[in-house]
This record gives structure tokens, C-alpha cells and sequence, in this order.
């Protein structure tokens, strides 16, 4: 089924294994996250009632229980899973943002209008453009926003899509997943806002079309737990394959890289209560993923100057067009397979790539040649084509597809090293439709009172394609947005 994919085929970023667990923080721990001492709620705290219920505990529900608490509410966090982080935990490359103050401090020209017209370009026009302008007018602000809490995401790399460096990360070039979930996770212990892990929320209560709360079963206990309002944070469905299939049967087949709580639960409760589902075919997957792991290999690797080449050792695309655009042109290759190739300068650059040796993802060789032999291709022709790779960077132009960026600095450090990967469903571009101000609307275009959405559970900032680096950017912005929306909404 692969290798008869055509180009229609939504293919995308956000992240992960097919298990969370503890060792799942100690990894990201090693590529860029400081550790955190988990200090959940104990069953027995809580409450009768909130003003805010956050559902999901990922990037997005962990920004909206934040800005809520900030703007004076009485907020409370429901995660199903055991740990915080959700997909956000397995993100690599960065978070978007145009006119930032480490962009200028960089001296990088950008634009939120060139912003917003790279997005539209990566989603094939069909995002929902008042959503999109909110997301890149406001990304600036949220990287301050992160910033004032500890979380400083001051290196920036490029990703597929765009024309200028814009994915902020960790300011010694790792990973972002582990490093702004323990930073959202602190702020939230600091704020002593209640947060129940093993908490399942099975039904969003309403009543006359007002939501009124939650059904949860923690720990093997029903309880109903009213509310003001509710926030939908919980992710999309990439870890359902079910539900995957029967929104687009043409993916049947391929690995995942969601972790197993991104099942769409909190898609179906908000159907349950009017919400409108949009976009819901629109499922990306990402170019570059070890199929035995099942482990994304963060787009910065590209964006720091690595390429792509296929099993007769050759380069066949630009390896940072959009993420659909890629994925198509590895499906097409021998085997549906490819090698991301890179040395040693760039290792030193991406700080995810020691997790990758440690799982023994990475091969290696003293020379180019050595890296040939080892991987099974042909050292005469894997030589040549980094050459002629070399020259390009060299002169600045990339004559055979058209690159322009992660093209700074040329690949001849030895060692020489390779990780073998193939496409994987990644990122699910449909959810609940919502507003600028995060408001989940219903069938008629209608906010339903007191419910909010943000990040991967809602859809239509993304379109049929998502851009490297804007999943960050969703949960972030539009889950800051509903929180204060909803302590606007309950204050």
C-alpha cells in the first residue's frame, strides 16, 4: 500500500513511541529535560467542583490549566495516562515563531505576514485563515511567555516549509519534548494546580446546551465533577489506528508515532455535546521514522544540514520541502525507505542524536566509504553524491532540487553516520472546529457555552499538511488562549 500512495495523501510532526512510561522521561531527560519530582493529587483531594477543568495533560492542557490559574481561576488537570506530556513529550525540532527577540538577537529577517504565508503554502491553502493569523500574530509573545516561566527556547533551527530559521528549541540545541514538558510541569506544581493522573474523563456533562462538568472514573472510581468550563486538551488520534483507517483507509499499514493515550477520546465527547468535527482525513505522516522503534527522527536533523538518499546511495528530493512533499518522494524510492546521512559537526549540533545511538538507531564510519559499506550501499556512488552535496553548500546552490536552507554547512567531519527511516503516521490535522478565542463551535458555527479546545484536539490551523515546528506552536498559543478565555468566561 505505500508505494501506490499518491500526493493527495496527507502526510506530518508531534512525536513519540507507541509506549509512555517512566523510562520515557528519563530519555527525554537525557536529550535536553531537567528532572522533575512529580507531585500529583491524590485521589482523595478532590473537589466537588472547579472553575476549569482541563482534560489532558500535554503541552496544550498544561499551557491552558497555567494561564487559567494565572487569570484567577480554580483550575484542575485530568490525565489518563500516569505521566504528563502526552505527545508533547516525543516533539523534536522546535516551536514556530516570527519577530522574536531571539530571532532579532540572531539579526534573522522574518515576518508574522511571511509566517502566515508559509503556513497557508504548507497546508495547500485550506487552514482556516483567521486561526492561522492568530497563531503566528501571537507567537512571539508566546515564546516570552515561555520564557518568563524558565522555559527559554533561544536556539533557533529551520525546518520543511520554511524559507527562514523560525523552530525555537532549547538553547543547547536538544530536543524540545522533555524540556518544555518538565518546564510546563514545574510551573504547574508551583501553582499548586490539582492535578489527577490515572484520571479518565469519560463524558463532558451539559445541560440546555451550557457544559456543566465532567464524568471521570480515577483509579478505578466513577465521580462527576462540575465545572464552569471545560477544556478539550486531549491530542488527536494518531495512536488510534482504528480510527486512523477509517478516516483514511490508504494509511493502513503504517507504524505510528503517537504515544498509546492519543487515542481521540476527547474528539468523541465533544461530538457528544454538538461540537463540529473538521478536517477529520487530514492525517500527516512524517517523512523520517526508524521503522523498528517506531522513533521520529527530529526534523532539525535535516535542518542542520543533513540529506536524504536512497538505497542506490543517491540523493532523489530537497530534503526540506514540506513534510507530504518528502514523504512522497521517499515512498517512491526502493524499498519506500531512505538514509538520513550526517557527520560529526552536525551531531554536535543536535543533542537528540545521542538518544538515537543509545538506541542503537545510529550507524557509523570513519569515512564515507566505511558508512557505505556498513549500510549496504555503494561507496564509489554514496562519495560522489556527498561531493557534489559538498559543492553545493559551497556555492550556495542546490542545481539538482532546488534546497535553500539547512544548507549553511557542508558534511565532511568524519565520522560519518546514517539512520535508516521510512514515513509514519505522525500528526492529526482534524479536530473539534474552534474559534480565535478557542471556543469549541457546534454544527451551526455556534460557540457551546463553557467549552474551549486547544492543540491537537481541535482543527483547521494546520489545513491538509502541517509545517515542522507549528504543532508546538498550536498547543502553546491556543492552549494559553483557552485558559484565559475560560477564566475570562467563569470570572
Amino acid at each position: 500500500m505505500k508505494s501506490v500512495l499518491i500526493m493527495g495523501l496527507v502526510l506530518s510532526s508531534i512525536v513519540g513511541s507507541l509506549n509512555v512510561s517512566a523510562q520515557d522521561s528519563e530519555t527525554d531527560a537525557e536529550t535536553g529535560a531537567s528532572e522533575v519530582t512529580a507531585d500529583f493529587t491524590h485521589p482523595d483531594d478532590l473537589a466537588e467542583s472547579y472553575d476549569v477543568i482541563v482534560i489532558g495533560a500535554g503541552g496544550g492542557g498544561m499551557a491552558a490549566a497555567i494561564a487559567a490559574k494565572d487569570a484567577g481561576s480554580n483550575v484542575a488537570i485530568f490525565e489518563k495516562m500516569p505521566i504528563l506530556g502526552g505527545n508533547t513529550l516525543k516533539s523534536s525540532a522546535g516551536m514556530n515563531a516570527s519577530e522574536s527577540k531571539f530571532q532579532e538577537a540572531e539579526g534573522i529577517e522574518d515576518s508574522n505576514e511571511l509566517f502566515f504565508e508559509e503556513t497557508m503554502a504548507g497546508g495547500h491553502d485550506t487552514n482556516d485563515e483567521e486561526l492561522v493569523h492568530y497563531l503566528v500574530d501571537n507567537s512571539a509573545s508566546a515564546i516570552e511567555w515561555l520564557d518568563s516561566m524558565g522555559i527559554n527556547l533561544s536556539s533557533i533551527t529551520t525546518t520543511g516549509g520554511m524559507s527562514v530559521p523560525r523552530a525555537h528549541r532549547p538553547e543547547d540545541g536538544s530536543a524540545i519534548g522533555g524540556y518544555l514538558v518538565d518546564g510546563l510541569q514545574r510551573n504547574v506544581f508551583e501553582r499548586e494546580i490539582p492535578t489527577f493522573v490515572n484520571a479518565n474523563v469519560t463524558e463532558i456533562l451539559e445541560e440546555d446546551g451550557v457544559v456543566t462538568g465532567v464524568q471521570v472514573n480515577i483509579e478505578g472510581n466513577e465521580h462527576q465533577v462540575n465545572a464552569k468550563a471545560v477544556i478539550i486538551a486531549t491530542g488527536g488520534f494518531g495512536g488510534n489506528l482504528e480510527m486512523v483507517t477509517d478516516n483514511n483507509p490508504d494509511l493502513e499499514g503504517f507504524v505510528t508515532t503517537n504515544h498509546e493515550g492519543a487515542t481521540g477520546d476527547g474528539l468523541v465527547m465533544a461530538q457528544e455535546v454538538g461540537a463540529q468535527l473538521v478536517d477529520m482525513d487530514q492525517i500527516q505522516i512524517h517523512p523520517t521514522v526508524e521503522q523498528e522503534t517506531s522513533y521520529l527522527i527530529t526534523e532539525a536533523v535535516r535542518g542542520e544540514g543533513a540529506i536524504l538518499v536512497n538505497k542506490e546511495g543517491e540523493r532523489f528530493f530537497n530534503e526540506l520541502d514540506t513534510r507530504d512533499a518528502v514523504s512522497q518522494a521517499i515512498l517512491s524510492q526502493t524499498d519506500s525507505s531512505a538514509y538520513v546521512i550526517f557527520d560529526q559537526a552536525l551531531r554536535g549540533r543536535v543533542k537528540a542524536i545521542d538518544q538515537y545511538e543509545s538506541m542503537g538507531l545510529v550507524k557509523v564510519g570513519d569515512t564515507i566509504e566505511e558508512l557505505a559499506t556498513t549500510i549496504e550501499l555503494d561507496p564509489e556512488v554514496l562519495s560522489q553524491t556527498l561531493s557534489i552535496w559538498n559543492d553545493s553548500v559551497a556555492n550556495g546552490t542546490d542545481d539538482n532540487f532546488g534546497r535553500t536552507t539547512g544548507m549553511e554547512i557542508a558534511l565532511e567531519e568524519a565520522p560519518f553516520y546514517a539512520i535508516k527511516i521510512a514515513p509514519g503516521i505522525h500528526h492529526t490535522m482534524g479536530g473539534v472546529k474552534i474559534n480565535t478565542n478557542a471556543q469549541v463551535l457546534n454544527e451551526a458555527d455556534e460557540a457551546i457555552t463553557g467549552l474551549y479546545a486547544a492543540g491537537e484536539a481541535s482543527g483547521g490551523v494546520h489545513g491538509s499538511n502541517r509545517i515542522g515546528g507549528n504543532a508546538i506552536a498550536d498547543i502553546i498559543i491556543f492552549g494559553r488562549q483557552a485558559g484565559e478565555q475560560s477564566a475570562l468566561f467563569v470570572n
